[in-house]
């Protein structure tokens, strides 16, 4: 069975088409730019060279047309037709407090996340493009999937996920914490559980998707318990360019100061702050590691806030879940930042955190446990694998439903009878 995988943006689409038996990708590719003259279409199939075209692609049908007819080229595409694909997975960031799983897209479906877009306005309608186009292109029976970023963090209890806010808020406006990177979360607490060899059950986790965006999720037997972002991806550890957890009063404060609109102000929040706003150079780890080591002092007051924070929502997880088993680093920092890493775990060991400092800095295996077997609790990198997890969920709820088909009409057969 193959998988094709979409994360439809505003202006881009990105694609990788995976064979599920070996869960190997067959092709990756990428459109930029879309709606321009100007439009960048990147197609890599996994034997072959890289395609890079430059051309006018104005809308996302357009853009998709162009992902279908690359996949079933003479030269570098990897299947010979469109019905080779079995089912279509589509990355949706927001399911509001109706998808605690993924969903098989049908009309309700698409309707709900239609429904949820003032949650989340940047995205949605983005991911909606994909939908819509896809729906127009191979009909609206074809099997598609929406695999939601929220969906994990449904499991997390009411004392997480309410704000102190009037209930009243909640009731009419559903205001409370939703969390999001929950398909990254999931995917390296289920690959943490293959490594042990056994369940989560019992378990006490923390993961730390750490990249240009950053989430901790605490993982109590498997679930998610609690998590770093809110209501949007605005909450929690410092990132690239969002500034995190603030007091709520400085925003109508430097609204008046220096005479902002609502959107001047979110902008600033999501798109001018973090590591960026502090070091006044970069959202780039890896840039604002460079300048701290030339003593750059705004890149090490950037470095330093993001690493405090991450203790301190370590620290807060290990409270709320009366310890901790293990903590997984992952994402583009988490993965590739042995500085950042041991910066985080050297002021864990309160909590009998013991880094290997060789295991840490090695460069390989990717996958790999970087504490001592003394320490108390075990620290891992993991790389994780949204795309694959997109795969994976749209392979068992396509699967589910045909045999869910299956039963009814076997159902309706001996009612006939």
């Amino acid at each position: 069975m193959k998988v094709l995988v979409i994360n439809s943006g505003s202006s881009s689409l990105k694609y990788q088409l995976f064979d599920m038996e070996k869960e190997m990708v067959l092709a990756k590719g990428l459109v930029e730019r879309i709606g321009m003259e100007t439009a960048i279409f990147s197609h890599q199939p996994y034997f072959g060279e890289k395609v890079t075209k430059v051309g006018q692609i104005l809308e996302h049908k357009e853009a998709i047309r162009k992902v279908l007819a690359y996949l079933t080229d003479e030269k570098v595409g990897v299947i010979s037709n469109v019905e080779e694909i079995s089912a279509v997975g589509h990355r949706v960031v927001h399911g509001g407090e109706a998808f605690s799983d993924a969903a098989y897209l049908d009309p309700e479906v698409i309707r709900i996340i239609e429904k949820n877009i003032e949650l989340a306005p940047l995205h949605n309608p983005a991911h909606l493009k994909g939908i819509y186009a896809f729906r127009e292109l191979l009909g609206g029976d074809f099997p598609m999937v929406a695999v939601f970023d929220t969906a994990f963090h449904q499991t997390m209890p009411e004392e997480s996920f309410m704000y102190a806010l009037p209930m009243v808020l909640y009731k009419r406006h559903k205001i409370r914490r939703y969390g999001f990177h929950g398909t990254s979360h999931k995917f390296v607490s289920q690959r943490l559980s293959e490594i042990l060899g056994e369940s989560l059950e019992g378990k006490k986790v923390v993961s730390c998707h750490i990249g240009n965006g950053a989430s901790i999720t605490a993982i109590k037997d498997g679930k998610s318990y609690d998590t770093s972002m809110g209501m949007t991806p605005l909450e929690g550890l410092v990132m690239g360019t969002r500034s995190g957890d603030i007091d709520p009063a400085v925003v109508p404060f430097v609204m008046a100061k220096e005479d902002l609109t609502i959107g001047e102000v979110n902008s600033m929040l999501n798109k001018h702050s973090g590591l960026l706003g502090i070091s006044g150079l970069s959202s780039d780890m890896r840039e604002i590691t460079a300048a701290m080591f030339e003593g750059h002092p705004g890149a090490t007051l950037a470095f330093n806030l993001y690493i405090q924070r991450i203790k301190k929502y370590i620290g807060a997880y290990a409270a709320e879940m009366n310890g901790i088993d293990a903590i997984i680093f992952t994402g583009g920092v988490g993965e590739n930042s042995e500085l950042v890493r041991k910066r985080v775990l050297d002021g864990l060991t309160f909590l009998g955190v013991e880094l290997d400092d060789a295991l840490n800095e090695a460069s390989s295996p990717k996958e790999r446990r970087i504490t001592t077997e003394r320490s108390k609790v075990a620290a891992y990198v993991i790389p994780t694998n949204e795309e694959l997890m997109i795969a994976r969920e749209t392979l068992r709820v396509v699967t589910e439903r045909r045999k869910g088909e299956r039963k009814s009409d076997e159902h309706a057969s001996q009612v006939s009878r």
